[in-house]
This record gives structure tokens, sequence and C-alpha cells, in this order.
């Protein structure tokens, strides 16, 4: 009898694990995808059903996504493109996102990890260890690709399934499930096959994630930021009137340990590509204070209403190379009265990122 119940248990708890872990098979041609893109077609290519899309997105509609696996296969051409899948999707303009660059195959950037606020990605902003990886891709046959999630961490294994091409340490969007799909930019088509996922409260990651470090001594952990306007209301005014200043709608937000503000948390292009953050800053007296600044795309910064500096930062604005990443590579003297002083700077994005980061070299005789 004691055996009987013992088998009993067992099957019935292989039963539950098949139930909720097994992985589940979503040919493309099922009626449960949403398929909204430019350019998209069923076909047969090398053996397969696959879908062949651009400029576009495929989600499952009734999928509800957390933590687990996603898999695929790709075959990708060899010229300039972004492709790849998405997880925990709220909607088209907000989910996590993972694609590969087959124009940039074996480099650093072959790939990346981003998240996706109000329809803006945020390459410029994450970029790096922990965002994108060096991989060799093959050009025109099929690619496996297996994706596993597990609250803000994850891994990406392409072609070689034992060890993770990519290590994702920190995912950016808050911890929500959502539905899943893939994704291809305007660029150039990609093909895709044998589309499976598995729902898993607890899946294995092979790799080490590396904690999130503690901020570096003088970095702003937090600003007062405007709603969004246009360029033009903005672009090069010497002087910030308050009337002007005091008809914007401010909020706070939190900056990310690293220093780094993504204002597309807070905002689309909607209503337009500028931001203002301000920072008030209580000085002992008169004193000058050097200023560290990233930024994406473009700034003004202001002191007391004051110009005293612009800067572009913006893909492709120093050189047809530049891919206008996020960093400490300017830096401004903040020249701060005794009392309180009022640190605007206007941020204006074109894409890729729409991003602020500040610290100052040292905050003796200053508070903020």
């Amino acid at each position: 009898m004691y055996r009987v119940k013992l088998a009993t248990i067992l099957v019935f708890s292989i039963f539950i694990y098949f139930q909720n872990y097994a992985q589940e098979m979503i040919p493309f041609s099922s009626d449960r995808w949403d398929i909204v893109a430019e350019e998209y077609e069923l076909i047969e290519f090398n053996g397969k059903e696959a879908l062949s899309m651009k400029g576009g997105i495929a989600y499952l509609k009734e999928v509800d996504f957390l933590n687990g696996t996603i898999e695929f296969d790709m075959a990708i051409p060899e010229q300039r493109g972004f492709m790849g899948a998405v997880w925990r999707l709220q909607d088209r303009q907000n989910f996590e996102e993972f694609y590969v660059r087959p124009h940039q195959s074996g480099n650093p950037d072959a790939n990346q990890y981003t998240p996706v606020f109000n329809g803006l990605a945020s390459w410029q902003l994450y970029h790096g260890e922990g965002f994108g990886s060096p991989v060799e891709y093959v050009f025109d046959e099929w690619m496996h690709v297996k994706i596993v999630i597990k609250g803000q961490s994850g891994e990406v294994y392409i072609r070689d399934m034992e060890n993770p091409a990519l290590i994702i340490h920190e995912m950016k969007r808050e911890l929500q499930s959502g539905m899943i799909g893939v994704e291809v930019g305007d660029f150039s088509p990609c093909r895709f096959a044998n589309f499976g996922f598995t729902n898993e409260d607890n899946p294995e990651l092979k790799g080490k994630i590396k904690p999130a470090t503690d901020p570096i001594y003088g970095t702003v952990l937090s600003w007062n930021v405007s709603n969004s306007i246009p360029e033009n209301l903005i672009k090069d005014k010497i002087i910030l009137e308050d009337d002007f200043i005091n008809g914007l709608l401010w909020t706070g937000i939190e900056s990310e340990n690293t220093g780094i503000t993504n204002l597309a948390r807070l905002s689309d292009l909607t209503n337009g590509n500028t931001i203002l953050v301000r920072l008030r800053i209580n000085s002992d007296e008169d004193q000058m204070k050097g200023f560290q600044i990233g930024y994406s795309d473009r700034i003004q910064v202001y002191v007391n209403n004051l110009i005293l500096y612009s800067g572009q930062n913006e893909y492709r604005s120093r050189d047809y190379r530049y891919l206008g990443t996020i960093g400490y590579f300017d830096e401004v003297y903040l020249p701060l009265q005794k009392g309180t002083n009022e640190l605007i700077i206007t941020v204006t994005e074109n894409f890729g990122g729409w991003g602020i980061m500040g610290k100052f070299r040292n905050t003796e005789g200053i508070a903020y």
C-alpha cells in the first residue's frame, strides 16, 4: 500500500511539473500570434516553416510570462539589421528586449539587451558588459537562441547551449509579467522558426550574476524633472525666465546606482523631445565646483538661470562611427554663490536613449 501511494504521489508530481514547466511550441501560423509589421509572410526556409518579418513585432496575445525560457531559431542576413526577442511585454511600447546586430558579428556590440520604455529603446544608456557581447554569427542559416529569465537577471544562449553568450546582470524594467514574442527593425528582414517557451518559477542560471555596485562618491541620485516640451522652446536660450520654469510640471525621479537616469521612464516623444532636470545646491560660500556630466543626446546647462554650457552626444555627431553612448565624457565648472543655487539641464532626445547622469568631483562645502 505504501509503495502504491508513493508511486501515485510521484506520478502526480511529474504530471504537475510537466503541466507547469513543459515547453509549449507555438507555430507562427497559429491565430494566437498578433503580428504588426511593414512586411511579413509565412514561408518555408531551409526545411522549416518560418515567419519572415521586417519592421515589426509578433507577440503571443494570451501568454503571461514572468520567469522561464524562450527558445527559437533565427536566420539572419549578412547586412545591417536588428532582430531578436521581447518579453514581459505590457504593450507595443513597453517591454524587455534582446536583439542581434548581424553587421557587428564578432564585435563587442554584436548584440544588445535593452529595456524599452514608452517606445524608446535605451542602447546608448546601457552598453558594455551585461548588455552586449562579441558573438560570431552564421548567415542565412538557422541559429538556435535560448533566453533564460529569472527575476531581474537573465542569460542568452546563441548556437552554444552550454555556455551563455550574454549574461544580463540586471534588467531595468520593473518586475512585471507580460507577453512574449519576436521583433525586427526596419533595415533587414529576419526569419524565425520553432518558437517555444516555458513558464518556470525558478529556472537555472549557469553564469555568475554580479550584484549592483554602490554609487560612486559625488553621484547625483535624484533629480526634479519637468514634463517634455519641444526643443525649439528652449534651444539656444541664454536666460531661463522664472515664469517659464514655474510654468512647467515638475516631479521627482530616482537615478540608478550608476547615476544614469532614464528619462524615457516618464515620457515619450509625443509632446516634445526635451526634458529639463533640476538640482538645488546649497553652498557654504562662493565657489567653483567641477561637475561631470553624461547625457544622451543634447544638453544645455544653466546655473541660476544663466546658460553655462551646451553639448552634443548623439549618434554620429562626432564621426560616422560614433555611437553616442553615455558616459562621464564632459565636465563643467559650476559658479556657485553662497546659499541656494539652481542647476538646470535641458536634455533633448533624438533616438537610442534619453538619459542624464552627473557627479561632483568633491562635495565639500555643498549639499544637494
